[in-house]
């Protein structure tokens, strides 16, 4: 089909939904209470007039985007800032085709001057908004097109990634590893993702920095709203088989201590999975090396239970190219703050990462060109939750579903802020709760990304910014 399908986006409206947590989650050095999502609806047209209309949202998780010693409230009238200029800015695109070509033409020739400019105008003297904050802001309107775009062909978003509908093959994007035999050339990212969508998946939990683990640590200022607080809870009640630990990655003893004492629950629960996140606070290998080293010796079961270990280092990968080949030779070591796109990607191929965690909230059309490049330099993939709430969850979800993760995917919404989705929750049950260590999205049908939006019965903000609606 090709051009006969091709959209152009020419209108846009965006909203934010605040939502609280019910217990914080520590990032790094910050903990999240508070998180504002930004929806969008994006309207395309195609040469003969023909509309529709789809829509996307993303998490602005302030503290994971931007780490820095500014209040958070600065940070995040920011990116709201961001998101209320990114709207007029859509809506004004010329570029017709597929979302990804639409997409991948966004993020290579406009949004980096726009960003750029952005904090010349917004940020003069002051700490810049980062990259990452940029390419979170510009996913809900991203995933909004490939959902109207779903939605003008009739079709499941993963059905439109083939030649019938893109009219250029990944060589467009996407250059292969020096060294290599492999080639984009006549391939398309249905070439690489499952031929057919998982509707059930493994799904971690998220230890945090701050969860109590035993119930010496109750404070007695926990919620008591009919959630489990103690990790031992959550996995008898949910059934729980992957666990992802979150850990400092400034203080060794703590984080040693940590994964031992997150791992004898899971050997007394019968879980079977650990996964280590350090968030980016490591400055050294030899400090993941110690703990994992001092870890196989003393509790080598905990050790063989450690499936995967995510983003240690500084997420600028260009300014700070550490050579990781010897803690992944221990274990798989993923890439996820620094996994901006495909090139970062390559670059971490390099340094030693073998493994990429990928986020919808850098864009769908982002998460699927990293992938491919991944899948075809044959490294590991998995999906990583920003705490997707409402209809964040579902792209989120359905990434995982459709490629050949490492282990299902991360899904924590649910401990963090469960009543937020209500009333998505409805309609499909099975993403919002987990059951038997499980998510199951047998209920996403339908074109765009399946969130039947005429069943959601949420009642939404007035729009932020709309232009032309």
């Amino acid at each position: 089909m090709g051009a006969s399908t091709d959209v152009r986006p020419v209108a846009a409206e965006l909203r934010f939904l605040p939502v609280t947590t019910r217990v914080p989650l520590k990032f790094g050095t910050e903990s999240l209470t508070t998180v504002t999502c930004a929806r969008v609806r994006v309207r395309v047209t195609d040469r003969q007039g023909h509309t529709a209309e789809g829509w996307g949202e993303t998490p602005l998780s302030v503290q994971w985007v931007w780490p820095s010693s500014l209040p958070y409230a600065e940070r995040l009238d920011t990116l709201q800032q961001f998101c209320r200029e990114l709207t007029g800015l859509w809506a004004a695109i010329r570029v017709e085709g597929h979302p990804l070509e639409l997409g991948h033409a966004f993020l290579e020739t406009v949004l980096p001057g726009f960003w750029q400019g952005f904090n010349q105008r917004h940020r003069r003297g002051r700490e810049p908004m980062p990259w990452l904050a940029a390419l979170v802001c510009v996913s809900p309107f991203d995933l909004a097109t490939h959902d109207a775009f779903g939605h003008h062909v009739g079709r499941p978003v993963y059905a439109t990634y083939t030649s019938a509908f893109l009219r250029f093959d990944l060589s467009r994007y996407l250059q292969p590893a020096p060294g290599t035999s492999v080639s984009f050339r006549d391939r398309y990212p249905a070439d690489f993702l499952l031929s057919q969508r998982r509707d059930r998946l493994v799904a971690w939990h998220l230890v945090g920095g701050l969860d109590a683990l035993e119930p010496w640590e109750l404070t007695g200022r926990e919620p008591d709203d009919g959630y489990p607080v103690l990790l031992s809870d959550w996995i008898r009640r949910d059934g729980l088989k992957c666990l992802k630990v979150k850990l400092r990655g400034t203080d060794a003893a703590w984080d040693y201590d940590r994964l031992v004492r997150v791992g004898r629950i899971a050997l007394a629960q019968d879980v079977h999975w650990l996964s280590a996140d350090f968030n980016c606070t490591v400055q050294d290998p030899d400090y993941v090396n110690d703990i994992l080293d001092r870890l196989r010796e003393e509790y080598p079961r905990i050790y063989g239970m450690l499936l995967y270990v995510e983003q240690p280092f500084p997420y600028d990968l260009e300014a700070h190219p550490r050579d990781v080949h010897s803690v992944a030779a221990r274990k798989p070591l993923f890439l996820d703050e620094s996994a901006h796109d495909w090139r970062l990607v390559r670059l971490g191929r390099q340094l030693g990462w073998n493994g990429v965690a990928l986020k919808t909230c850098k864009t769908q059309t982002g998460a699927i060109l990293a992938a491919c490049w991944a899948r075809a330099h044959g490294m590991a993939l998995m999906v990583q939750d920003l705490t997707n709430p409402m209809l964040a969850q579902i792209p989120h979800v359905q990434l995982a579903a459709h490629l050949p993760t490492l282990m299902g995917v991360e899904t924590n919404a649910m401990q963090f802020y469960p009543a937020a989705s209500a009333p998505e929750a409805e309609v499909h049950p099975g993403l919002y709760e987990r059951r038997y260590g499980c998510v199951d999205l047998s209920t996403v049908q339908g074109p765009g990304f399946g969130y039947v939006l005429e069943r959601i019965r949420r009642e939404l903000p007035p729009p932020a910014v709309s232009c032309g609606f």
